[in-house]
């Protein structure tokens, strides 16, 4: 049982850090493109005004987040030494706080972002668990 908690908690801290580090590298890399849209959503968000997010950019986010759900299921997996229970737990961890992230910046993203984001967390974690054999 202590395997599966700490698998699921050294999860979640893994993807954490994967998607706010890739963050930060891609808006480094891309200043004008990523990292712009990143300044103009935090302006929005700290000023209340309108913006959207183009929704080509939008694309990569979302391949990144499957990436990362996959490879942290699989690192769950490995820890936790079984790949059902721990990548459920995870998948559910991250659905729940990342339901609370979409519902905080709802508006500065297209719904289909949204919806795809959230519906791949548990699907994707899941599967990168089913990756490492037990």
């Amino acid at each position: 049982m202590l395997k599966k908690i700490i698998g699921i908690i050294v999860g979640f801290v893994v993807w954490s850090v994967l998607w706010v580090g890739s963050h930060t590298l891609f808006a480094i890399l891309s200043p004008n493109w990523f990292g712009k849209m990143g300044a103009n959503m935090e302006e929005a968000q700290k000023s209340g005004a309108s913006y959207q997010v183009d929704s080509t950019i939008l694309i990569p986010i979302l391949l990144e987040s499957i990436l990362i759900s996959i490879f942290s299921g699989y690192l769950t997996a490995s820890i936790a030494k079984e790949n059902k229970i721990s990548t459920i737990v995870l998948g559910i961890l991250l659905l729940l706080v990342g339901l609370m992230v979409q519902i905080s910046i709802w508006h500065y993203e297209p719904v289909w972002y949204h919806f795809l984001f959230l519906f791949l967390l548990i699907p994707m974690t899941i599967f990168g668990g089913k990756l490492k054999k037990i």
